[in-house]
């Protein structure tokens, strides 16, 4: 099992969904979570511009807005495939903490 984080998991899910912009990600994350979490603009471009670098995502300049083209960024099949292995992980994640979740409520309910 390979912990790569959360962050990419969110971001490479919705871009799987349709090419977007940090903006539009950044707000969709706080939307789905109920405003529970949110990335910071830093983390959030830091963790695109990452994603790009090993080839899970690719950007492009998209229509203007306020004078200003926006970056738009899409998944790959690299990414496609990342992000497969990336939900195999969370799901045996959760998998492994519920058994510990478990176990300790038998434990508490021993004492």
């Amino acid at each position: 099992m390979k912990y790569l984080g959360s962050n990419d998991l969110l971001l490479l899910t919705l871009l799987a969904a349709g090419d977007s912009y940090g903006y539009k990600l950044s707000r969709r994350i706080r939307e789905l979570s109920q405003d529970k979490y949110f990335l910071k603009e830093t983390t959030l471009y830091a963790a695109l511009n990452r994603l790009e670098r090993e080839g899970s995502v690719t950007s492009y300049a998209g229509t203007e807005t306020n004078g200003k083209e926006r970056t738009y960024f899409s998944i790959t099949p690299q990414g496609r495939q990342q992000l497969s292995q990336l939900l195999e992980d969370w799901r045996e994640t959760v998998e492994i903490a519920e058994r510990f979740i478990e176990e300790g409520r038998v434990c508490h309910d021993q004492d």
